[in-house]
């Protein structure tokens, strides 16, 4: 008998293909080749009788490559070189003309090794004359043989003829499946393979119970199976879709689902506030008014502090929205409590800002235990990796002992040395820069008891994704801006189309800097090709969600880098300004000395890398130059925009690039100009890079935590699958009436991305 778990060279044999399915795209059993799913369908159709052919007529025809030429032309639009390759397709009747363009040479140089003379294949698109010859305008190909590509780039076995090539097409209705494949493996023999599977196996287990895939009207496995891979039309392929989709919906929700019972049942110790002193007088000092937002998600922390079980919570808002105050806030309450508060920042620029920018507003209240502190005050202490080992003594001594409640702090917070008297809440800033163990090394620092958790973002998150990803959090969303904020002005100054628009951009600085405000010049690289610590270049994926491979004929185009930039502006557009630099790669002392004389206004123009992204907070910085924009992902750009217009001062952010108008770069770009409402962006975002950097895949090893899942184009579905895992688990919390629904809960799990999902 064969079955899901059976290896997969039961049905493939054990050949050289079967060895590079294997190692290259991980099909170890019959089940992974059924779950390898097509990744898009082509329409054929009936093969079209090509004797008498009509302009305009849609046609599906199997042919011949006769001839294939390139021919190298220069674009009156661009004025650039570009490519034309003309290829004639020999069939039953007339010959038919096929053109195809391209912008570079390797492009061209594809296509051209693509179809041969000699190569055959089956062609659709639409007939057309051009100088009295027949054309195929815009053809798709499934391409047969050793030389050809069937849309991912295989072809069939060598020796098949003619005659079996369309019967193999016919054979398939009127749609054909093109799956992803790997160099060496020929669609065709992939496709038998999978039917083949099909025909063979038995037993296929049914995870969704029959009562919630009757409700929703959802097919049942072997109709889903053999829909995915054998549709006959586009309907029956959504409804294959829709059944798997939904089953990787409901094992995530489940899993969730289960993580938040769990913590319900964990025991934590209540942080009431006891007299509520040192909240009392901070609140009291506050030169401003709280926003209704900050208020109503301050009274649902204070909420989730008193009971007995841990709090575990998610807060988002827009750059500015105050996140931070709230957090503190959170953090006095425990303190008034008798337990401890630690805030964890993803670097020390950010760290450091959050120090000065708490003890500030805190004031004598940070101080306590010391000469001049307010009696209800407490200490705040800063702990860094630049801290030398004597400089970290007291502070990790007072903390120790509880005389100090507070502590804000990079990664040096997870080091065994720290300990706390007693850790009652750990807010985590810009959690998606903090990777698994890093997250869970800090709540394990609590003695007995789990720690109530905080976790903020300023990225904004669609509200899908934080069903999908952050499922077992409560959210809150800030999207109030506090009084003062001005708007902010984006505008793409495209060098490709306009190179002299480089001296306006410095022209601007100079003028704000004239009126005595500050810039900021943000470069994507250090020096060189250097990118700053845990940076990594925006990638653009195709419609299938895999990268777009770079030009690599082009001799690359040397990227803005800080250092470079400081010494080429201070000695060209911007002489006479003061300017400094900022990277992470600077001593620590030295990145504090930085930002506290820019923020003392005694530095003009700050060129810095995306190391300012997060928590830095100059009122008087009124413009931002962004170099090489393209190179930044949507919500880094909205991030780091969000440094300017902070002190009431409108704010202009020019993003400089030079990139071509069509490419995904420039939407990006445009996309980020048209709007500052983050969560529109937060959509843009995912839309193009997809969930690998969402689920946190770069932390498990993987590209994507989701494998037919896709948070913003699946919203229905992860609702449904919310509601029913809600059911399912209401009515039997162990699962143990749906054990292979439970088996695969499971897995999950244990699985990395559970590990991810448990400790967010």
């Amino acid at each position: 008998m064969i079955g899901l778990e059976s290896p997969v060279t039961t049905v493939l044999g054990d050949s050289k293909k079967t060895g590079k399915l294997t190692a290259n795209l991980h099909l170890h059993t019959v089940g992974d080749l059924l779950r390898h799913f097509p990744r898009r369908y082509l329409e054929t159709g009936r093969l079209t009788d090509v004797d008498d052919l009509e302009v305009g007529q849609m046609l599906t025809v199997i042919g011949e490559i006769e001839s294939s030429t390139e021919h190298p032309y220069t674009d009156r639009r661009t004025g650039r070189a570009a490519y034309r390759l003309e290829s004639v397709l020999r069939t039953g009747g007339p010959r038919l003309r096929m053109t195809f363009f391209a912008k570079k040479h390797h492009v061209s140089q594809w296509r051209l090794r693509q179809l041969p003379a000699g190569q055959r294949g089956l062609f659709l698109g639409k007939a057309e004359t051009f100088n009295g010859q027949w054309k195929l305008t815009n053809p798709r190909m499934v391409l047969f043989g050793p030389g050809g590509a069937d849309g991912s780039g295989q072809g069939s076995p060598a020796g098949i003829g003619e005659a079996d090539d369309i019967a193999a097409v016919e054979a398939i209705a009127d749609l054909y499946p093109i799956y992803p494949l790997t160099k060496g493996v020929e669609s065709w023999d992939f496709q038998r393979a999978i039917t083949f599977a099909r025909s063979v196996v038995d037993d296929l287990p049914e995870l969704i119970p029959e009562a919630v895939r009757r409700e929703l009207g959802l097919l049942d496995i072997v109709r889903a199976y053999d829909l995915i891979h054998a549709p006959d039309d586009r309907a029956q392929v959504h409804d294959a879709q829709r059944y798997f989709r939904f089953e990787e919906a409901l094992v995530t929700q489940l899993v969730l689902g289960r993580r938040r019972r769990a913590v319900r049942d964990l025991g934590a110790v209540a942080r009431d506030g006891g007299d509520g002193a040192l909240l009392r007088a901070f609140d009291e000092r506050l030169p401003f008014t709280l926003t209704d937002g900050q208020r109503s998600i301050g009274d649902d922390l204070e909420a989730d502090l008193a009971r007995p079980h841990p709090m575990n919570r998610l807060l988002q808002g827009e750059v500015g929205s105050g996140k931070t105050l709230v957090a503190l806030r959170a953090m006095l309450r425990v303190v008034d409590s008798g337990g401890q508060a630690a805030l964890l920042a993803p670097t020390e620029v950010l760290a450091q800002q959050h120090h000065r920018a708490i003890s500030a507003l805190m004031g004598d209240l940070a101080a306590g235990g010391m000469l001049g502190g307010a009696p209800e005050g407490t200490g705040v202490e800063l702990l860094t990796g630049s801290l030398t080992k004597a400089q970290r003594t007291a502070p990790m001594s007072r903390l120790a002992s509880g005389e100090s409640g507070i502590v804000i702090g990079t990664h040096a917070l997870l080091e065994d040395k720290v300990q706390f008297a007693d850790l009652g809440l750990v807010v985590v800033d810009e959690q998606h820069r903090f990777g698994v163990e890093q997250r869970a090394a800090l709540t394990a620092k609590a003695a007995g008891t789990p720690p109530h958790v905080l976790v903020m973002t300023a990225t904004p998150i669609p509200r899908t994704v934080a069903m999908t990803v952050f499922g077992d959090l409560e959210t809150s969303t800030l999207t109030e801006l506090p009084s003062g904020r001005a708007p902010i002005q984006t505008s793409v100054v495209n060098l490709l189309d306009h190179p002299g628009w480089m001296t306006r951009v410095w022209e601007r600085v100079r003028e704000e800097v004239d009126k005595g405000h500050q810039a900021y010049v943000v470069c994507p690289r250090i020096s060189g090709d250097e990118l700053e610590q845990g940076e990594r270049d925006q990638v653009d994926l195709d419609e299938d969600g895999d990268p777009i491979p770079p030009a690599v004929e082009e001799a690359p185009r040397p990227l803005a880098a800080v250092e470079d930039g400081v010494v080429a502006l201070a000695q060209g557009p911007l002489s006479g300004l003061r300017l400094a630099a900022l990277h992470g790669r600077m001593p620590a002392d030295e990145k504090d000395a930085t930002m506290r004389a820019f923020a003392a206004g005694d530095i003009d123009v700050l060129v810095s890398t995306t190391v300012i992204e997060v928590g830095v907070d100059v009122a008087n910085a009124t413009i931002m130059v962004l170099l090489d924009a393209d190179r930044f992902g949507v919500s880094q750009l909205h991030q780091l925009r969000g440094r300017v217009g902070r002190g009431g001062f409108p704010g202009l952010c020019l993003l400089v690039s030079a990139v071509d108008a069509e490419s995904p770069a420039r939407e990006r770009l445009d996309a980020v100009a048209s709007t500052t409402d983050g969560f529109t962006l937060s959509r843009v975002d995912l839309e193009q890079r997809r969930e690998g950097d969402v689920l946190g895949s770069s932390q498990a090893g993987r590209r994507s935590g989701l494998r037919h899942l896709r948070v913003l184009r699946d919203e229905t579905t992860i609702v449904e699958a919310r509601a029913a895992a809600e059911s399912l688990l209401a009515a039997d919390p162990a699962l143990a009436g749906t054990p292979l629904l439970a088996q695969a809960v499971d897995t999950l799990e244990a699985d990395t991305r559970g590990d991810f999902i448990e400790k967010s």
